[in-house]
């Protein structure tokens, strides 16, 4: 049965998960995030949501290490990552902390990025086998219940080719969920979806979010955005306009920008 966040309020005094402080990204002469601070904590949803180029996807690679970011500091349940070098050279000092770390932050792409040659199954089976040495028999038994739990564990022997578009990202979302992740990053995991499999997806995120999972979502979908966060984040043009509960923020934004962008994304 899945568990609720008031069920998991004893750890919410630890370390958040997941703590960017100042974070600044560019890329050659552009200046992509200018400062940008999140904190994740344990059992909590953060949504990045925001233009298109307003840094979210950017923030969230950089929270999974995909990206150097130049200046700031990126904490992992309060472990800081450490840097060699500075500015446009700063690269992670210890490539053993970041395959660590990555490895306790399961990302969900837009593109749902399955290996074709391979069964859904395997698809699943396959980091976890060989990137964390777990034993098979029981990886298998993992996989087949994640699966279930997304609503596809009768396509475990079918080819990604075979799957409707909501059922590929359905069984990304159980790969990143075999990997045993203490977070789940989420970009923009609905927008290459036509509007009823991106339901099948959001029922999918939602359950996750009930049973107390701590997450950051990189969403175009404002109404998945306020039913499933904890904390809202809304950036603009590499800074963070505004921020605060889906409720406040939805409901009386203060900024002129972020009433302007919800206006033009919310229907009706």
């Amino acid at each position: 049965m899945p568990l609720d966040k008031a069920a998991q309020s004893p750890t919410i005094t630890s370390a958040p998960v997941i703590e960017i402080r100042d974070l600044h990204k560019c890329y050659g002469a552009l200046e992509v995030l200018k400062g940008v601070d999140l904190v994740a904590e344990r059992g909590h949803v953060v949504s990045l949501i925001g233009s298109s180029g307003s840094g979210k996807s950017t923030l969230l690679r950089c929270a999974n290490l995909l990206e150097d970011s130049q200046q700031g500091e990126v904490l992992f349940e309060g472990e800081p990552i450490t840097w060699r070098g500075h500015g446009s050279h700063r690269h992670p000092a210890d490539r053993a902390q970041v395959t660590r770390i990555r490895t306790n932050l399961s990302m969900v792409f837009q593109q749902f990025n399955l290996w074709s040659h391979m069964t859904i199954l395997q698809n699943v089976m396959e980091a976890p086998v060989t990137v964390l040495g777990r034993d098979k028999a029981e990886v298998e038994e993992n996989a087949r219940a994640y699966l279930a739990k997304v609503g596809i564990g009768d396509k475990c022997d079918a080819w990604p080719a075979q799957l409707s578009g909501g059922q590929q990202q359905r069984a990304a979302i159980a790969r990143a969920l075999c990997m045993e992740p203490k977070a789940l990053l989420f970009d923009e995991p609905t927008s290459a979806l036509d509007p009823e499999l991106e339901q099948e997806v959001v029922r999918v995120i939602k359950d996750l979010a009930a049973e107390g999972r701590t997450m950051i979502i990189v969403t175009h979908d404002m109404r998945l955005a306020a039913d499933v966060s904890d904390h809202v984040i809304f950036l603009h043009q590499g800074l963070i306009e505004e921020e605060g509960d889906p409720e406040k923020l939805f409901g009386s934004p203060t900024s002129e920008r972020l009433k302007q962008f919800l206006s033009a994304t919310q229907p009706g």
